[in-house]
């Protein structure tokens, strides 16, 4: 079967606008965590986010986009557009329907939703913006990437909260293996707005603490969940055929494995699926444990789901038995687009052979002792990363990232 490899990276994330200003960010440990600036959060029990500061739409965007569009969609499409740049394609030089989409977000783009019903509430239908109609619609960002790349192969979205960033880049592995030359694929969110603040405190997750280098501290016995954050992340994913006709030497690494598991309902004396969705994808990558030489972890930072996690990775690794780290504490959690991040974070650690830290992590909460690398960078031989994600109501995926 034939492989796919990713040949293209755009981050856009709390700690930087750009995959290398992200980068640079992750290496020093910057904590991009703060004081909610979007709205007035005072009034809620929440009060930190990740908030992309850096990010003017204006700048990329043509301005006739930005009235049809939510601030996740052109976040979205700014990626899109570095994606595509840092893998050399010209999308304008393909065949138009050889190329496809496939996107994930978990709370769409509400930002704008929200201020059209407050325009109706205010001051009739009339005032509604006739975007809304397609707007808010969480598929809106593969639509809207396909149309301004005119890429008509397949394209779909798929919504399994965090875990959607893992899943999309398989279903793109899948297109691709199924002859689809080239695939863009990723997850993007801007999920810091009173409407989806408010679903996500109903969720139960989200720190109230107020200080950002408290608040989301996951394996730590002082964890007491996890921040939300906006942003995302965008990937070339295609055969090794299609980049060598067009004379693209260079890769950061092949997806070489992937699984999903569903955990039992609530109360089951079954055990949760995280484990065997590694299993899995290790399996379907042909690798066993002992190949893999740092995990990037799901860090939910609440306590009972970091301590699943954790004996997830000891039970196949052993205890202490792989470096293991989570750089989305820097960021907080992006939902659709978190474990994206985490797989160009990976892309990035493989390229540069080195391992990012994990902040504000300094006491192990007992039954979540991991090899955490912490705080600063680590160099390391590295060739085969495993990705875990998980999203609300029992998604679990695994992907693993094998240098070429």
């Amino acid at each position: 079967m034939s492989s796919a490899i990713v040949t293209g990276v755009g981050v856009i994330a709390p700690s930087g606008t750009g995959t290398e200003a992200y980068w640079t960010a992750t290496l020093s440990g910057k904590n991009a965590i703060g004081e909610i600036s979007r709205f007035d959060s005072s009034s809620y029990p929440v009060s930190l986010a990740g908030e992309v500061r850096d990010f003017d739409a204006a700048e990329h965007i043509e301005s006739r986009l930005l009235p049809q569009t939510d601030h996740m969609t052109r976040m979205a499409l700014v990626a899109s557009d570095m994606a595509l740049a840092d893998a050399g394609v010209d999308p304008a030089q393909r065949d138009e329907y050889g190329v496809g989409v496939v996107s994930t977000n978990c709370y769409g783009g509400w930002e704008f939703g929200q201020r059209e019903m407050e325009h109706l509430w205010a001051t009739g239908p009339r005032a509604v913006s006739v975007y809304e109609s397609f707007a808010w619609f969480y598929a809106v960002n593969t639509g809207q990437i396909s149309i301004r790349h005119r890429m008509r192969g397949h394209c779909g979205v798929l919504v399994s909260e965090e875990a959607g960033g893992l899943d999309t880049i398989a279903a793109a592995r899948r297109q691709v293996r199924l002859r689809t030359p080239l695939m863009l694929t990723g997850g993007m969110e801007a999920p810091i707005n009173p409407w989806t603040l408010c679903a996500q405190i109903a969720g139960g997750r989200l720190s109230t603490s107020t200080s950002p280098d408290e608040a989301y501290r996951p394996f730590d016995v002082a964890a007491s969940g996890h921040v939300p954050a906006e942003g995302g992340a965008i990937l070339v994913v295609e055969s090794p055929d299609s980049a060598r006709r067009r004379g693209r030497n260079r890769s950061y690494a092949e997806v070489a494995g992937y699984a999903a598991t569903f955990d039992p309902r609530p109360g089951s004396d079954r055990p949760a699926g995280l484990r065997r969705a590694a299993d899995l994808a290790l399996a379907d990558a042909g690798v066993n444990p002992e190949a893999v030489d740092v995990v990037f972890a799901d860090a939910s930072g609440t306590p009972e789901l970091d301590r699943i996690e954790a004996e997830a990775i000891a039970g196949l690794f052993g205890p202490e038995g792989v470096a293991v780290t989570a750089p989305k504490t820097m960021t907080g959690r992006m939902y659709g687009g978190g474990a994206s991040v985490d797989v160009a974070a990976a892309l990035l650690s493989l390229r540069d052979q080195v391992i990012p830290p994990t902040i504000n992590v300094s006491s192990p909460a007992p039954g979540s002792e991991l090899r955490l690398v912490v705080d600063q960078p680590q160099e390391a031989k590295l060739r085969t990363a495993l990705v875990l994600s998980r999203g609300y109501g029992g998604f679990n995926s695994a992907l693993v990232l094998r240098a070429v």
